[in-house]
């Protein structure tokens, strides 16, 4: 059977201290199922002019990875050829400068072609525009924009042609910035410890305990805990994106109709590696596989089937302490 890989957010990135309902505090502990909605709802403002910023990216050659303020917003290891818009506000934190990253990898075998190293035409090209959210419209103004460096080169003819500066090369990353304004101000991680400064081995099997919890509260579906855990990320999500209160019933409906299948059911975490994001703040257990369709996602994860094939759901949760504090929170 098919197995359909789709990353629902348990996609949309979900902030929030968590703990769960195993000897640990849930936060958000007046949210449930029922009135998470409403909840979300009454911290959502509007504005006359409503800034929203988008990254589009067109890939060449290639598999890549994207950050804003070094929190993953975009991956690709399934396609070397690739473009696509993406809606950015949700990792723009406050008014500021924010910081673009993305990672070149090598795509590997495709057709007869061997894309084992990055090649001449591998390429990277991406613009940051902004537009106003009342009018709907993506197609804004320019506000910042980058390409992958090239060199000249002779062929075997005599001519000239531009060739990808790092070609032969396994791995490219690069960084750009650009000024946000925006109305609003997200909870960000600026009172969270350097998670980097800790024993490693020692936060590995913290962390390792955690994901148990946290999978835990999946599985057996106690869907007022997932509420609790998916509130702050998700209020920070329809803050950012302006949301109505039908757009954000949507969303809730559709991540319950997941979670609520007969079939649902949570993986083995296993096979996984320890990766830190927005500059050692955060920190996570990602797939090692080299299954296109898994690498790049965390190993919090659940397979279920609605009668359509098998498909499988990522929770992509980023854990963090507060300073002071000794427990890990979600985000």
């Amino acid at each position: 059977m098919k197995l359909t890989f789709v990353v629902i957010l348990c996609t949309i990135s979900i902030l929030s201290s968590c703990q769960n309902s195993t000897n640990t505090n849930m936060q958000n502990s007046e949210i449930t199922e029922k009135n998470i909605v409403n909840k979300l709802y009454s911290n959502v403002k509007h504005y006359d002019y409503e800034p929203m910023y988008y990254l589009t990216f067109i890939q060449n050659s290639c598999f890549s990875e994207i950050l804003i303020n070094d929190f993953p917003v975009n991956k690709n290891f399934q396609k070397e050829s690739q473009s696509k818009t993406l809606d950015i506000n949700n990792y723009i934190f406050k008014s500021g400068i924010q910081k673009v990253t993305f990672r070149l990898y090598p795509a590997g075998k495709v057709g007869l072609i061997d894309f084992s190293t990055l090649v001449a035409d591998t390429e990277m090209k991406i613009q940051i525009t902004e537009s106003d959210n009342n009018k709907r419209d993506i197609d804004g103004k320019k506000i910042s924009s980058y390409e992958t460096p090239t060199i000249r080169i002779q062929t075997s003819n005599g001519a000239e042609n531009n060739s990808f500066q790092s070609a032969g090369k396994s791995y490219f990353e690069a960084s750009f910035t650009f000024v946000a304004k925006v109305p609003y101000e997200l909870e960000g991680f600026e009172d969270a410890q350097n998670l980097k400064e800790l024993d490693r081995e020692t936060l590995e099997k913290k962390l390792l305990l955690n994901y148990k919890k946290i999978k835990e509260v999946y599985q057996s579906k106690n869907y007022d805990d997932i509420a609790r855990i998916s509130f702050d990320n998700l209020k920070n999500q329809f803050i950012s994106e302006y949301q109505t209160r039908e757009q954000i019933n949507e969303v809730w409906e559709m991540l319950m109709n997941s979670y609520k299948q007969p079939t649902f059911e949570m993986q083995p975490i296993e096979n996984y590696k320890m990766v830190f994001f927005a500059d050692g703040k955060l920190v996570v257990l990602m797939q090692e596989s080299k299954d296109s369709r898994l690498r790049g996602n965390t190993s919090l994860w659940a397979k279920f089937d609605k009668g359509q094939g098998v498909k499988a759901l990522f929770c992509n949760r980023y854990f963090y302490i507060p300073k002071g504090e000794k427990e890990f929170k979600i985000f």
